[in-house]
């Protein structure tokens, strides 16, 4: 499946999610129920996952974290936040640079209707 599908299929989910619980509710609770709406459209993705720095050729422990993963696809950056701050997309950014993976998806859960909640990246060069 290429990116662009898969991404629509996430977002679909996402909106599933967003559709049932409305805004206002923990990220973690989001997550929880994202996870299962991709497992339902057979979407293999884990949750909070490690992402450590090579430093030196040492794999070292820096505290990031990936909310989901689609292994080497995609990585999802799931926000339950009244509005999107900057320091988000630059979040993101640095998570898809380390991972060398080119796509990823900022969600923001606490919107009215939550197309206005998603901003999609794209490091393809």
């Amino acid at each position: 499946m290429d990116n662009d599908l898969l991404t629509q299929k996430v977002i679909g989910c996402a909106i599933e999610v967003h559709k049932t619980l409305g805004p206002g509710l923990l990220e973690s609770s989001y997550e929880s129920c994202l996870m299962y709406e991709l497992h339902q459209a057979g979407i293999t993705a884990k949750s909070q996952v490690f992402l450590p720095i090579n430093y030196k050729g040492i794999s070292i422990d820096a505290g990031y974290r990936l909310d989901i993963l689609l292994p080497n696809k995609l990585i999802i950056e799931l926000k339950s936040a009244d509005k999107m701050s900057p320091i988000y997309s630059a979040q993101i950014l640095t998570y898809m640079k380390l991972t060398n993976i080119n796509a990823g998806l900022l969600i923001n859960f606490n919107v009215k209707k939550l197309v206005d909640g998603i901003k999609r990246f794209n490091l393809e060069s």
